[in-house]
């Protein structure tokens, strides 16, 4: 069961093993683009190139579904990147349900884990397989796998890692739970050590420039590439999705924009930010270069 792109590789590896694969669940089609066209999700995309068969339900509470799940007698689920499932559904199978959670658990549960390990600063993360209970990301641990979290990385290039970690993790954990006919060995959760990664708004995408130039560097590329971090200037909207720590103290307050030597720099609560990339609301993405080229008359240039 999935929906985005990060559950495509478990599926896949899944998909070359021994294992079978009696149905691939997936959310309903939607429309998409200009011409709101119906498309479907990536795990369906793939799952239809692959000659599968896919199941589509409206509500995870419908009958006919869950009827249908049941005749499919399934000895195990795997979950990567989908809805919550009911007790009801991830209790069907004989070895139970499983899931791939983009962190290491009990740290960032919920449903933005990546976005929340970057702005925290985080140096490590990594993912884990765990057995579903009612309790969202609480379930026993079965295996974890961490990689390092570089100072250059956004939500995106991490994202990225740990979708391909990801899936061998769950592969591994699949031949585990079958080669111990479904009682491998597991750790349970630590409840005090447990930290949130509650889902992103967009009012909290907004950026607070009043902090240590850490904070914002690590706050913007947290939110990079999606949903990206924005801030207000002159009554329009930026996206800012880029930027390079410029260690050069700033004595002109916060939340402050100035051209220097072509490039476009914002002041935080210590240094100033030189910004690589960002989006004007209405138009393009592109880099501060091309940027400049068409509103540089919008910023000051600085002066010592």
């Amino acid at each position: 069961m999935g929906t985005p792109a990060f559950a495509v590789p478990s599926l896949r590896i899944l998909l070359n093993s021994h294992h079978k694969i009696s149905a691939v669940v997936t959310v309903p089609d939607k429309p998409k683009g200009r011409g709101q066209h119906l498309a479907g999700s990536e795990v369906k995309n793939f799952a239809v190139e692959a000659g599968m068969n896919i199941l589509q339900p409206l509500s995870l509470k419908d009958p006919d579904f869950i009827n249908e799940l049941k005749d499919l007698a399934p000895d195990l689920i795997v979950v990567v990147a989908f809805r919550i499932l009911p007790k009801n559904i991830f209790k069907i199978p004989r070895f139970g349900s499983i899931n791939l959670h983009a962190s290491l658990l009990p740290k960032y549960r919920g449903a933005a884990p990546i976005n929340w390990s970057v702005i925290n600063g985080e140096r490590e993360t990594g993912v884990a397989t765990f057995f579903l209970q009612e309790k969202v990301d609480t379930g026993n641990i079965i295996l974890q796998k961490s990689i390092d979290i570089s100072g250059d990385d956004n939500a995106g290039t991490v994202h990225d890692k740990l979708m391909d970690t990801g899936a061998q993790v769950v592969f591994d954990t699949v031949d585990l739970i079958e080669n111990t006919n479904g009682a491998p060995p597991v750790s349970k959760q630590n409840n005090g050590e447990a930290t949130p990664a509650p889902k992103i708004f967009k009012e909290d995408c907004k950026i607070n420039f009043d902090q240590s130039v850490e904070k914002v560097y690590d706050f913007i590329r947290g939110l990079s590439p999606y949903p990206g971090a924005y801030t207000e200037y002159q009554g329009k909207q930026i996206k800012i999705f880029s930027t390079a720590k410029s260690h050069w103290d700033s004595l002109k307050g916060p939340g402050r924009f100035f051209i220097k030597e072509g490039k476009l720099y914002v002041s935080t609560l210590n240094e100033f930010l030189e910004i690589t990339e960002l989006q004007m609301e209405g138009k393009k993405r592109m880099n501060s270069a091309e940027f400049l080229n068409g509103y540089s008359v919008l910023f000051k240039k600085f002066k010592a």
